[in-house]
């Protein structure tokens, strides 16, 4: 007895003393853990106003954001970097808001306890702390001026501009805690002798899952900055970072994560890295510069079409070193794992490709490339669409050793040496493809007024017979169901149970 009540002593002030430092830590970080907006050297950008043109059509100075007849937001901006945020900001507003309402709503899901919330956010204030230090001026400009339009619905979570910038390592802090159940893209590119016409051709999967409603509001970026190349981008409400885009030198960046340790520290997050790149790059070499300089804090296959190179190559990109792979054939494929001599033998390398789906989705791509053996822009649509397994093998519906998981945000596809690019409307990639001739877009549709549809309807992809099948009903059958027993499947009736076995 008398033990009992000395190891309850000793467990009650054990609990105290947890109690007591929860508190401090929340006291102490609601106090110290704030980042500082950069100063812009001119403000006059924050007198500009959007004016609403037409329905779902916006203005601002030679800036425009629309909606085009397939659901995909259309933005082109220019300027100096703050002044492209604030832009960005005011055409995109509500955009920003719905994207921020989809990802906290998502936040909720994974973690219903406030409580547990609430330290998750101390925890990334934490952890980012340093994180402006690792991101170069003119882009947390662009970030602060986008700040601006931020909901101030959402200030419970943080101040606008922190709130904004950590959204841009959302992908890095996602992807190496998750151990990349979240992401499991699938990329490739042909040229030479596997293309129908000698040219090149790079196809992605953007299969970042964050819940249905992230990926509603899709924005096809045209960006034209005071410094750098031109460049187009896929994104969503707020984000400036790249994960998929081309610039006016055919050079394209897709990223692709690899299996990482657990980071303790900040770092540049990898949609900044790949921002860089887009906007200062004109081919390989310099890409893999700017890489390399940068501390990132996950790690990333990187793959860059170069139509200055004639060919493609990954930067494989960990927390402490950089390779650069290229293939020895004429065309390359890029999944979760890494490929290089640098980190052939890595631990974490090798048990990825050996217990994920990264190999496997390999080896399709590999089969598909090599059936139709002449890659034009239909039918790399064709293997980004494809949803079987090896040997053409029925693998089941959002199988993730598919090419096709059935939970792409974007699926996107370029030709760099004719500047052409294809990007997926919803669902996934199961929607039209809408192609945009990139030096059309700036040349022509610089300073719109009218709304008017930029897209190259003779060159889109009609959208996948898949999405008007039964099978594709029963899909969102299964998915409904399954959200409904992971979030209350306390109270699932075993007619239902029954109902998503079938």
């Amino acid at each position: 007895m008398f033990k009992r009540k000395i190891l309850k002593s000793i467990l009650i002030g054990i609990g105290l003393a947890i109690a007591i430092l929860i508190i401090a830590f929340l006291i102490y970080f609601k106090i110290a853990v704030t980042i500082t907006p950069p100063v812009p050297d001119n403000l006059a950008a924050l007198s500009l106003k959007r004016i609403k043109a037409d329905n779902n059509f916006y203005t601002c100075k030679n800036s425009w954001l629309r909606k085009n007849k397939s659901e995909l937001w259309e933005m082109y901006v220019e300027g100096k970097p703050f002044e492209i945020g604030v832009i960005n900001g005011l055409l995109a507003k509500d955009l920003i808001y719905e994207q921020e309402k989809a990802f906290t709503n998502e936040i909720k899901k994974i973690i219903p306890s406030g409580f547990y919330r609430g330290l998750l956010k101390y925890f990334v204030a934490w952890f980012n702390r340093d994180i402006d230090k690792y991101i170069a001026k003119e882009y947390k400009l662009e970030i602060f001026g986008v700040s601006k339009s931020a909901s101030a619905k959402f200030s419970n979570v943080g101040p606008a501009y922190q709130r904004i910038l950590n959204y841009h390592a959302a992908h890095d802090i996602g992807h190496a805690m998750q151990n990349m159940h979240m992401v499991g893209c699938t990329s490739f590119a042909a040229w030479g002798s596997y293309t129908d016409d000698s040219s090149m051709i790079v196809g992605r999967n953007f299969d970042f899952y964050a819940g249905d409603d992230f990926a509603k509001n899709k924005i096809v970026c045209f960006y034209n900055p005071d410094k750098g190349y031109k460049f187009m981008f896929v994104s969503w409400g707020g984000m400036i970072g790249v994960v998929s885009g081309m610039n006016e030198k055919g050079l394209t960046v897709t990223l692709n994560s690899a299996n990482s340790e657990i980071p303790y520290t900040a770092a540049t997050p990898i949609s900044i890295v790949a921002r860089e790149i887009l906007q200062y790059a004109k081919n390989i070499k310099e890409a893999y510069l700017i890489a390399k300089k940068h501390k990132t804090f996950v790690s990333e296959s990187i793959l860059i079409g170069s139509a200055e190179d004639k060919k493609t190559a990954v930067i494989e990109k960990s927390t402490n070193k950089i390779d650069l792979f290229y293939s020895k054939k004429e065309y390359l494929i890029c999944t979760n794992h890494f490929q290089g001599d640098a980190f052939k033998t890595d631990k974490l390398n090798t048990e990825n490709i050996k217990y994920s789906s990264s190999e496997y989705r390999y080896k399709r791509v590999d089969e598909l490339i090599n059936k139709y053996k002449k890659i034009n822009y239909e039918t790399a649509a064709e293997i980004l669409r494809n949803q079987n397994g090896i040997n053409n093998k029925n693998i089941g519906l959002g199988n993730e050793k598919a090419i096709n998981q059935l939970i792409a945000h974007h699926s996107i596809i370029f030709d760099p040496m004719k500047l052409i690019v294809w990007v997926s409307s919803n669902p996934y990639q199961l929607g039209e493809y809408v192609a945009y001739d990139f030096k059309k877009v700036f040349n022509e549709f610089h300073g719109m007024k009218k709304n008017t549809e930029i897209c190259e309807q003779e060159l889109s992809i009609p959208a996948d017979t898949f999405l008007f099948s039964n099978d594709y009903k029963n899909f969102l059958v299964y998915k409904q169901l399954l959200n409904e027993i992971k979030t209350n499947n306390k109270n699932i009736d075993e007619k239902s149970i029954n109902k998503f076995i079938n």
